[in-house]
């Protein structure tokens, strides 16, 4: 009986030798150069994936060859686990309700980008290669290939400017819908290519029919063990909720074992993925949820290394001039044809407009399944067109990969959709006390009605409190700082205690402050303030202690609250 693991040995074997130190120091490269250049490309206003894979490139077989052929190949174990996450976190996405909503959309958009670009494509790689050649097979064959390959979108670098950039609206939606999907598509229409392509090309004739068997078995066969695995999880989860780190164990640790075995199967890992995360939020129980934030913070590294290989394996000197012509009309016919398909598609299903316009930017990436096509054509033609068409799409594959992130980013922010995908947690993180604001005034203000002296009288205060929503006022000193605060508490208790108590002075009734902030405290730190000192209100103060107003956590709470509601409201207003 044949050993099922026995094709894992020489990758096993490859892997050996990068054990130990090598293999440390080489993962310890690419983490820490990869991360360089993402910081530096977002410096530069560029999306941080470009500068992960342009690292890698110069540390790769482009570059210093730090990475050579061999290296690459034994860490493709990071790729297939990066790839796994993405199309799980994808999956996250796709909620039933979403789907009902954008369903007629979605499928008129995907039939548009994919068969489109087939067309154009085919027509203008084949149209070119037969005034070269003058061999119509040839060129019929070179046009279809090539064709069907540019119906799918890399997801991976797609999702990966999403995620860095906070978008959400119709734009973020739909993109993640297509490039979950199209990839579908490029496998159908590689399917019925390569059979018409087989006899034009005097090979052995592929039959139709047992390439979507075979297609059939790929996309029903990864679905079933994503939704298979998904339940598994979700029972798990369910009463191991209270340990995070269990949870990204037991996670984790699902999602490998989906991997694994679609590969043994010879089934597509990423789609299996994607419906283990389908699954997990539309059917597990609502408290498994927030195993996608611990997942989401997990990914960073991996994406780093996986970008990092994309890079490492481009190699940027092997075109001649015909092949870089044909390579040019390649990328030129698939942002022709995916613009053209989609806007039509949008426009056929009454898409919002944001959509119409903005789609076609972010549908240019191209990565792991088409070059899984082509290396597929190279195993089906290998005498003919098979190693012109992994030559012409690893050329066009480092082209769009750089320049696809970056239309990316360009299409979601003149759609107004960067920045909408965050939490109150997020608002916290990037919020400064000097921010907050209470019915559009600031609270931190040297003139703010929450600062009273110390020898204004109680009765002063009290027609404060009835025309501010204000529970606490800072009090300055006479030489101009602060020496205390008085609340409405305290002023109740001094009401109790006489009748004349409107009369006292502040300074009588004051308390010392509970604690202090600076205008430019971020709000975390105001936030462990207030739980520190058991407080409710902090005072603000400058770098010379003088009272800037008064920083209340109802008031905190409401200021973000108010600005989730904003985001919603807009969200809505672009449909």
């Amino acid at each position: 009986m044949e050993d099922p693991f026995a094709h894992l040995l020489p990758s096993f074997m490859q892997f050996l030798t990068l054990t130990g130190a090598r293999f440390v120091l080489l993962v310890g490269v690419m983490m820490f150069f990869g991360s360089v250049g993402g910081r530096l490309f977002q410096k530069l206003k560029i999306p941080q994936v470009v500068g992960y894979i342009v690292a890698g490139i110069l540390l790769g077989v482009s570059g210093l060859f730090v990475l050579g052929k061999e290296t690459i190949l034994a860490l493709n174990p990071i790729s297939t686990i990066a790839l796994s996450l993405i199309g799980f976190l994808v999956g996250a996405e796709l909620k039933i309700d979403i789907i009902k909503k954008y369903g007629k959309q979605f499928v008129g958009i995907l039939l548009g980008e994919s068969i489109m670009p087939f067309f154009v494509v085919g027509i203008f790689t084949g149209g070119v290669a037969f005034v070269f050649t003058k061999n119509i097979p040839y060129a019929v064959s070179l046009g279809l290939i090539l064709g069907a390959i540019c119906a799918a979108t890399a997801p991976a670098a797609t999702t990966d400017v999403l995620k860095e950039y906070r978008t959400k609206g119709p734009l973020t939606t739909t993109i993640l819908g297509i490039v979950a999907m199209d990839d579908a598509v490029a496998l159908i229409l590689y399917a019925i290519a390569a059979s018409i392509a087989a006899p034009l090309l005097g090979g052995h004739s592929i039959s139709l029919g047992a390439q979507l068997g075979a297609i059939a078995y790929d996309i029903f066969g990864s679905i079933l063990i994503g939704l298979a695995f998904g339940f598994v999880l979700s029972l798990i989860l369910k009463h191991t909720m209270d340990d995070e780190g269990r949870v990204l164990g037991f996670s984790l640790g699902i999602l490998l074992l989906s991997t694994g075995i679609c590969d043994l199967l010879h089934l597509d890992h990423i789609l299996s993925a994607m419906f283990i995360g389908f699954f997990m939020t539309n059917f597990a129980h609502k408290k498994t949820r927030p195993m996608f934030r611990l997942v989401e913070r997990f990914t960073p590294p991996i994406y780093v290394l996986f970008f990092v290989t994309v890079g490492a394996k481009l190699n940027v000197w092997i075109l001649t001039p015909f092949f870089l012509l044909i390579a040019l009309l390649y990328v030129g016919g698939r942002t022709l044809g995916k613009t053209i398909g989609s806007r039509l598609g949008a426009y056929l299903t009454h898409a919002p407009q944001t959509v119409r316009k903005y789609l076609p930017f972010c549908l240019f990436s191209q990565a792991g399944v088409a070059i899984g096509l082509s290396i597929a054509a190279g195993n089906d033609f290998p005498d003919s067109i098979g190693p012109q068409v992994m030559l012409i799409i690893t050329a066009t594959t480092f082209i769009v990969q750089i320049l696809g992130p970056i239309c990316v980013k360009y299409g979601v922010t003149k759609a107004g959709e960067v920045g909408l995908n965050v939490t109150e947690e997020d608002i916290r993180k990037k919020t400064l006390v000097k921010e907050i604001t209470v019915n559009g005034k600031p609270v931190c203000s040297s003139t703010s009605y929450a600062i009273v002296g110390e020898n204004d009288f109680i009765e002063k205060i009290i027609s404060e409190f009835a025309t501010h929503e204000n529970m606490n006022y800072e009090v300055r000193g006479k030489d101009g700082t602060l020496v205390g605060q008085i609340s409405l508490a305290r002023i109740k208790e001094a009401m109790q205690i006489s009748i004349f108590a409107d009369m006292l002075p502040v300074y009588d009734v004051m308390e010392k402050p509970a604690a202090t902030c600076l205008p430019e405290t971020p709000l975390p730190e105001a936030y462990q303030l207030f739980a520190d000192h058991d407080t409710e209100a902090i005072n603000i103060v400058d770098t010379q202690g003088k009272p800037m107003g008064i920083l209340e956590k109802y008031t905190v709470d409401h200021y973000i609250h108010t600005k989730i509601v904003e985001l919603e409201h807009k969200l809505e207003k672009m449909g």
